[in-house]
């Protein structure tokens, strides 16, 4: 199966559904695939609420997403969205979780403690990503298709700002300290830097082919670009606002993120079924973890040890440990 952004395009494909739930991870000192969770139709990506109880999966295929009670691996809860949900993300203080819909250009609000959707939000062409402001005042949708950025004012649930970025922009990004964003445009290989007091961009940092994800380290002082057309992983220092250094990972990388502490960052491979495991003092990979197939997006549990990874072919998600 191929997932394909662009213009006008994206091709899914329906996945096979097996595997059994996990009951709970344990550490385990070298990257490791302890259990495997069955999901929907076509696992895109995956958030943590907060403090960690739940994880949302967003199933491309089936406009649903799935929610998974950590402490017991299950899948507790499908609640519908909209059509082709693409990226989903928690607000900080975990109350609301936010859908972008690519197919119907809307991003659904889900009442976290209810799983209701609340409230339909209009956003740009072809929402790719969104992703909360660390104050959860405001939230940001990457629009592929009309190269602009969505800035939610989330008391109102309403647009209130379009920010114009790249071309065919796909990952967006706060820094920790919540006065920058990036946002990774495909088409023009670079990363288009906002500052959110301005609400406007301010730089543009030129990083490999194919940029797709981007990810802060905890600290801030890094951001890690995956470029898919590449293989490769630009190394952002965001105190200079440039590319560093560039590490060398297996092909088509498309999501990273980082652990609790900064010390590891996964970086998912669709084409090659693995996830690749990089030190960040050194910059280099250090493991490669075989997972499910074309698995696509990667999130870092906030309260254990250990990252869920959506294997959009598989209709599952790897539960890996570290």
């Amino acid at each position: 199966m191929n997932l394909t952004i662009g213009r006008a395009t994206l091709s899914l494909a329906t996945a096979a559904l097996m595997m059994v739930a996990p009951f709970g991870p344990q550490v385990s000192a070298d990257p490791l695939v302890e259990d495997t969770l069955n999901v929907g139709a076509v696992p895109v990506s995956v958030a943590f609420s907060p403090n960690g109880g739940k994880a949302y999966v967003a199933n491309a295929v089936d406009g649903t997403v799935s929610v998974i009670t950590v402490s017991t691996g299950d899948v507790t809860d499908t609640i519908s969205v909209g059509a082709i949900p693409y990226s989903v993300a928690f607000s900080p203080d975990g109350g609301k979780a936010y859908v972008a819909n690519y197919a119907d250009s809307t991003v659904s609000v889900i009442e976290v403690s209810t799983g209701d959707v609340t409230d339909t939000i209009n956003v740009g062409n072809a929402p790719y990503s969104v992703a909360f402001s660390p104050n959860g005042k405001k939230a940001y949708v990457a629009n592929s298709d009309d190269d602009t950025v969505s800035v939610i004012t989330v008391a109102t649930d309403r647009v209130t700002r379009r920010i114009r970025v790249g071309d065919s922009p796909y990952s967006v990004a706060f820094s920790p300290n919540g006065r920058k964003a990036y946002v990774t445009n495909f088409n023009d290989d670079n990363v288009s830097v906002i500052t959110v007091a301005k609400s406007r961009v301010t730089r543009r940092i030129r990083v490999g082919s194919g940029p797709r994800s981007v990810s802060f380290s905890p600290n801030g002082k890094k951001a890690y670009v995956t470029n898919r057309s590449e293989g490769t992983v630009s190394v952002i220092s965001v105190a200079k606002g440039r590319v560093s250094g560039t590490i060398d990972v297996d092909f088509s990388p498309e999501s990273v993120a980082f652990n609790r502490d900064g010390s590891c960052a996964f970086v998912t491979h669709s084409a090659g079924n693995t996830v690749s495991a990089i030190q960040v003092s050194s910059g280099t990979v250090t493991d490669s973890i075989t997972v499910g197939s074309e698995p696509y997006w990667v999130a870092f549990s906030p309260a254990d040890n250990f990252a869920y990874v959506t294997n959009s072919d598989s209709g599952t998600v790897s539960l890996i440990t570290y």
